[in-house]
């Protein structure tokens, strides 16, 4: 018994020894005249802060324009390039008429605003910069059709039957490239390489779209994958054709868009006159049909 007291006394006055770490302290009290939590600080906006000097800038209410095509916002020409990348690209196309689809007109185009022609090298493809040239223009193509289409003269189509208003649409936006007719067939060839025909199908299929929504189509069922594709090859065969044509003002190439719209528009009818036809014939058959068994199960 007196040997477990010892060893009882013993280990308590080691623990006493024993030093611990402080206990946490406690939450720090308000004062006696809050009656609420400080509010937390302010979440942080999509603007940079203004500069010393500077008045921050006024949230009007006012939201940016942006275009959907198919229900989904679309953004703009500059939406994969940088500013200066946007800039370069910009100030190259005068040069193209010249240098071609080349990285000598990116090059040119760099040197008009100032800026480094290392800067070729910070695109996203490297091994083949000048597609970057033809993808920026065909952006930016459709940019300046949109604006046209949403501007008074896109009003004006309302006016125009269908086939007109298609031929209409796909001239304005053949127009654009006329500056560049003589050089069109390299940027043809070089949106024809297999790594480059995804960009050009993607880009084809957005336009095609944004004419047959100007025209006044927006149905959603089994024709919008026909329309598309029959005027996605009116546009190709007519881009085609515009680059061999040397009538006086490209009349020869506004004709063929204008027959081809028409031709198509009759071989739809035409199509739909044929199954109107057949769904009668056949209706007409069934009755037929019934009307013969059902004698001969009398007789």
């Amino acid at each position: 018994m007196m040997g477990s007291m010892g060893t009882r006394r013993l280990i308590s006055r080691l623990v006493s020894r024993q030093r611990f770490p402080p206990p946490p302290r406690p939450f720090r009290a308000l004062s006696a005249g809050a009656t609420t939590l400080p509010p937390p600080p302010p979440a942080p906006s999509g603007d940079p802060p203004p500069r010393s000097g500077e008045a921050p800038p006024q949230d009007d209410g006012a939201k940016p324009h942006r275009r959907t095509t198919g229900g989904r916002a679309r953004r703009g020409v500059a939406g994969d390039y940088e500013e200066e990348q946007t800039l370069v690209l910009r100030a190259a196309l005068p040069h193209v008429v010249r240098l071609g689809w080349s990285e000598s007109a990116m090059i040119a185009g760099a040197r008009d605003v100032g800026v480094s022609p290392s800067i070729v090298g910070t695109f996203p493809r490297k091994e083949a910069a000048l597609v970057e040239v033809i993808n920026f223009f065909m952006d930016y193509c459709l940019e300046r059709l949109v604006g046209r289409i949403d501007s008074e003269e896109g009003d004006k189509l309302k006016d125009l039957i269908l086939s007109d208003r298609l031929s209409k649409l796909i001239r304005m936006r053949l127009e654009m490239q006329v500056p560049y007719a003589s050089k069109w067939p390299q940027a043809l060839s070089i949106q024809s390489q297999p790594m480059n025909l995804p960009t050009r199908m993607k880009q084809r299929g957005v336009l095609v779209d944004e004419i047959w929504h100007a025209a006044g189509d927006a149905g959603l069922d089994i024709d919008w994958y026909v329309k598309r594709t029959v005027l996605g090859g009116i546009y190709s065969t007519s881009e085609v054709y515009m680059v061999t044509d040397n009538s006086p003002e490209l009349g020869d190439t506004w004709t063929f868009v204008d027959r081809r719209i028409k031709d198509a528009l009759d071989l739809e009818k035409t199509v739909q006159e044929a199954a109107n036809l057949a769904e009668a014939v056949g209706a007409g058959v069934g009755s037929s049909m019934q009307g013969f068994l059902k004698r001969a199960f009398q007789g």
